[in-house]
């Protein structure tokens, strides 16, 4: 009897983009299951609140046939999360150096806090290095073309969340 190697890749996915669906196609073939947790992080101001994202992530990996995907909220330790689901595997996606050093850091402390779980680096294709979710905001709220970035149902998501919350001359959100 073979056991089923499940993997975490975890994020805020606020919102998706391509850089996103890249690890995430890419990690399907790693791993038997793979959880696609998406969290909160209080340093980061979400656009959509996690309910949306949860619902937009599932939307668009839901195209991804033969891959045993679940969708899945948390707000605790990602250890402790990977622990509850099973999982002998992190996946990260690294874009850039600066990544490498904050993702090297986390790993070596997720090591320290359970040496069962492995982190796995996998490099963002090189068309998709500079996609970042902040980055994706920051040019829709500038009124900037965002879909050579995300998917084509996610450019309309941020494109409708920014019509109604409205956006001054300089491209900073009306309160």
């Amino acid at each position: 009897m073979s056991v089923l190697r499940v993997g975490i890749y975890p994020g805020t996915f606020d919102p998706v983009t391509l850089g996103h669906m890249d690890i995430i196609r890419r990690a399907t073939g790693l791993v038997d299951r793979l959880v696609i947790g998406v969290t909160t992080n209080p340093s980061k101001s979400p656009m959509f609140t996690i309910e949306e994202r949860l619902a937009m992530v599932r939307r668009e990996t839901a195209s991804l046939d033969d891959a045993a995907i679940e969708v899945v909220a948390f707000d605790s330790l990602l250890i402790h999360f990977a622990r509850a689901q099973g999982a002998s595997v992190i996946v990260r996606g690294l874009r850039a150096v600066a990544d490498f050093e904050y993702e090297y850091q986390m790993a070596g402390m997720n090591q320290q806090l359970d040496r069962e779980i492995e982190t796995v680096f996998l490099m963002a294709d090189v068309a998709l290095q500079p996609i970042a979710s902040r980055l994706v905001k920051e040019i829709a709220l500038y009124g900037g073309e965002i879909g050579a970035f995300v998917p084509i149902g996610v450019a309309a998501e941020v494109s409708d969340r920014i019509a109604k919350i409205g956006v001054r001359g300089d491209g900073g959100v009306q309160r």
